[in-house]
């Protein structure tokens, strides 16, 4: 007996009906995503509104978003959780703007420069007043990845010192990236919590003491204290 090939059943995930499946999944993803991408830009808008004092509420934030309480809760938690949330995005785009500050450099001391340079960039006054009014939002959790005891912000931009350790001869890369990562990322917090900005000087001479301790990494010595 001959199969009919037109209405034999077929495997779900290939030909048209997969096709179908993975087009439906795209699309329910990018609208997710947008719908994810506009409450944390909302929550960013109301936090710089409320300040540190301040504490917006879910139905503003909503509202801000153009969005409904149903969309929030398909994503969040709670308001605890879409703080955290904007709190580790604030913590990615600040790689990412490092990592692009770094590419222009040509060597490797340049860009341990940089790298140090572009973090303590963000105690400049306007981006440090948004930074520390979500700190505030997100209570011990946002100083302890400010400070580095949570982890999350510093190992993210010591990953960024691997490469250009490695060509500058450092014997154990992530240990030392991890150690520059932490000093540099404390230093930040004193700048933030203080409300100062480093001078240029100050941003050179912490450049200089990243050098220092690359420089004893190589050789095999015992970092500065």
């Amino acid at each position: 007996m001959k199969k009919n090939a037109i209405l034999s059943p077929v495997d779900p995930e290939s030909g048209l009906v997969g096709r179908i499946a993975r087009k439906a999944v795209a699309e329910r993803e990018a609208e997710y995503a947008g719908e994810i991408r506009r409450l944390l830009d909302a929550a960013l808008d109301q936090v710089r509104r409320c300040g540190p004092a301040g504490r917006p509420r879910v139905a503003d934030i909503v509202a801000a978003a153009g969005l409904s309480n149903d969309a929030f809760y398909r994503h969040f938690r709670s308001k605890d959780a879409l703080m955290a949330a904007l709190l580790t995005d604030g913590t990615e785009r600040l790689g990412d703007y490092v990592a692009h500050r770094m590419a222009k450099e040509p060597d490797p001391a340049g860009r341990i420069r940089c790298w140090v340079a572009a973090i303590l960039a963000q105690a400049d006054a306007a981006i440090a007043a948004d930074t520390r009014a979500v700190l505030c939002q997100t209570g011990a959790l946002g100083v302890d990845l400010v400070s580095g005891r949570a982890g999350s912000a510093p190992r993210r931009l010591a990953e960024l010192l691997y490469a250009p350790l490695v060509e500058f001869g450092v014997r154990d890369p992530e240990y030392t990236a991890g150690l520059l990562a932490y000093s540099v990322v404390g230093k930040l917090s004193e700048y933030l919590w203080s409300e100062v900005e480093p001078t240029a000087e100050e941003v050179t001479r912490l450049g200089d003491y990243c050098l220092v301790v690359a420089a004893a990494a190589e050789a095999g010595g015992a970092p500065p204290g």
